[in-house]
């Protein structure tokens, strides 16, 4: 890239710096919690509208996108921006939700409103084929899951994730790759450590005993606890059976109820769809057997969380190419690293090539109360910066590198609906054991 076009493109962010910063301080202290993000959303819509946007809404849940065209025909190109926060009341800068922005999606938000600023700059269109689509979306983090179960039951929505959601509704038909840039402290500007993320899988487990006197006929009764107790060393027996491939996690995330009726919840986590199916399998069998151990019932109601990412190296390559221009004493390459976390980004990298690189900028641990953002400069507008010179760099001479990024890829996926299909075969509520009258007992696992 020549150096002029470098700095026109450069300058293109920075005349944008205080709407991004007002973009980035609004968002954080309004945080919100997925699918709940209807001020964050309101305030990117007016902001895409004064910058002559013309807005496809969600409508029903928060969120939106807008397509940008050279008006030349070429490939479309999708860039994300993450609304949601987490829940972790005791941050400092937590609201009275307990919603704060521990994981910087605030700032993501705000880069997306200061690239589709810079966009309009019409300098931006020379040389440039083909159409952007940016996309601000919701509920990325895995939280207030009994929320999303009931706009689920409501019709509401299909899948907990926000991208998913967008996947299913149609709003990512016609792109043909995808990238976001997430928040992340360290030194540099850049990093890109992960080849790919794990999978999740979101387990609810009730198990359902029978009451009696605990002191005067404990032999009629049958404690929930206890199978709940059974059930997860069952479970931890299995982990010495993880191989390293794996990347497998169980998550336990909690225990609730009492002696007649309790309810566990989890997730399980592995680094390809086939391990987390065959995984999920053997605990719902060690699930079953330890409750039949004690004649209680069990009903188990798995989730689709997030399949696994898979990281595009030829449009990882282009990203580290731009990264590079903004940070030569900090040349980017994209790492061979494998993360246990997971994205819903993970589910649009089965379907078109996609990445999930970082921006550095904050300060504190992900996720903890700890977690701020120490440099805005850094986490919003050099990664606005970033976005807008790897569109530049898919998009110049004809596009060949975004040409070369759809010719290189084999996607997991051959059809939105193949995927779904495979979503929708690991989500059901069922009865794991059945207590027959004779005594015996039938696992349904």
């Amino acid at each position: 890239m020549e150096q002029i076009r470098f700095e026109q493109l450069c300058s293109a962010v920075d005349a944008n710096r205080g709407l991004i910063f007002d973009a980035h301080d609004y968002i954080w202290a309004h945080a919100e919690s997925g699918y709940k993000e209807w001020e964050t959303s309101a305030y990117l819509e007016k902001g895409f509208e004064a910058l002559g946007y013309e807005l496809h809404r969600a409508g029903d849940i928060p969120g939106f996108y807008a397509d940008w065209d050279t008006g030349r025909p070429g490939p479309a190109i999708l860039v994300i921006g993450e609304m949601d926060s987490l829940i972790i009341p005791q941050h400092p800068a937590a609201r009275q939700t307990g919603c704060v922005h521990a994981c910087g999606h605030h700032a993501q938000s705000a880069a997306l409103l200061g690239l589709a600023a810079a966009l309009q700059t019409p300098c931006v269109r020379d040389g440039l084929c083909g159409r952007v689509r940016l996309m601000a979306v919701p509920a990325e983090e895995l939280v207030d899951l009994e929320f999303r179960e009931e706009l689920r039951q409501k019709g509401v929505i299909r899948y907990y994730g926000g991208k998913q959601e967008f996947l299913r509704r149609g709003y990512m038909d016609g792109c043909d790759m995808a990238f976001m840039v997430h928040t992340s402290y360290g030194e540099g500007s850049f990093e890109f450590p992960n080849s790919g993320d794990d999978g999740c899988l979101i387990k609810t487990v009730q198990f359902i005993g029978k009451a009696t006197h605990a002191g005067i006929a404990p032999h009629l009764g049958v404690n929930a606890l206890l199978a709940a107790e059974l059930s997860v060393s069952a479970m931890n027996a299995l982990r010495e059976t993880f191989i390293e491939e794996d990347h497998a996690r169980l998550q336990l995330a909690g225990i609730t109820g009492d002696s007649v009726s309790c309810r566990l919840e989890m997730k399980i986590r592995a680094a390809t769809i086939e391990r987390l199916r065959n995984i999920n399998a053997r605990v719902n069998r060690a699930i079953a057997g330890a409750t039949a151990s004690v004649g209680a019932q069990v009903v188990i109601s798995d989730r689709a969380g997030y399949m696994p990412l898979d990281n595009d190296r030829a449009l990882g390559e282009v990203f580290c190419e731009a990264a590079t221009l903004l940070d030569p004493a900090h040349p980017l390459s994209m790492g061979d690293e494998w993360s246990a976390g997971c994205t819903d980004m993970g589910d649009v990298s089965l379907l078109i090539p996609a990445i999930h690189p970082y921006c550095m900028g904050a300060a504190g641990r992900a996720h903890t109360d700890a977690y701020y953002i120490e440099s805005v400069e850094k986490a919003c507008v050099t990664s606005a910066k970033a976005q807008l010179v790897t569109l530049q760099l898919l998009l110049e001479n004809g596009a060949e590198k975004a040409k070369h990024v759809i010719r290189s890829k084999k996607m997991t996926f051959a059809s939105k609906e193949a995927f779904f299909a495979q979503l929708d075969g690991m989500m059901y509520d069922r009865e794991a054991i059945a207590l027959n009258g004779d005594g015996s007992v039938t696992l349904k696992f």
